[in-house]
């Protein structure tokens, strides 16, 4: 499966679930980004996550470390735990029947709290996390529309990514 470009009223009956992901992001506490995660199956909206120190723990942040990026991975454009990680950790203590086959909603706020685009897949290890869930699809908020992705179509979209490769066309 290619990304799909959802747009129109496919957009409108999944924009409900974009919008609580921007919810949860506005709880985020990192400085470099907000961002939220739900994780959905059918209507139901599973898991939740924003991106924050572990545990909340304010001596465990690093989002005010400036890294050497030959030291820090690239891809990991925040330092707290990730909001699809926190999303994911949710859906498996709380509905763990349910997470094969959902979809995870990323999205991205800016201060306001307003939608930010996600931009491309970049995070890898989000990739191999939500892959080796279950997970079916992967869902990011751009240009007003969303990108939906097959897991593992995301999957190899963060590696392309990370390694400045083309992305393959099947």
């Amino acid at each position: 499966m290619r990304m799909q470009r959802v747009m129109g009223t496919e957009l409108e009956a999944i924009r409900p679930f974009f919008e609580a992901a921007a919810m949860v992001a506005r709880d985020a506490t990192c400085h470099r980004a907000k961002c939220g995660s739900v994780i959905v199956n059918g209507n139901e909206i599973i898991g939740q996550g924003f991106n924050g120190p572990a545990l909340g723990d304010e001596a465990s942040r690093t989002c005010d470390i400036e890294y050497n990026l030959s030291i820090k991975p690239k891809y990991d454009k925040t330092c707290c735990i990730h909001a699809e990680w926190r999303a994911i950790l949710d859906a498996t203590k709380r509905k763990p029947d349910k997470v094969e086959g959902a979809v995870l909603y990323f999205m991205r706020v800016d201060r306001n709290g307003d939608f930010t685009d996600a931009g491309e897949p970049y995070c890898t290890t989000c990739s191999r996390l939500t892959l080796e869930s279950g997970i079916e699809k992967f869902a990011l908020w751009n240009n007003d529309g969303a990108d939906v992705y097959d897991a593992a179509e995301y999957n190899h979209a963060s590696y392309d990514y990370f390694l400045g490769a083309t992305p393959k066309t099947d």
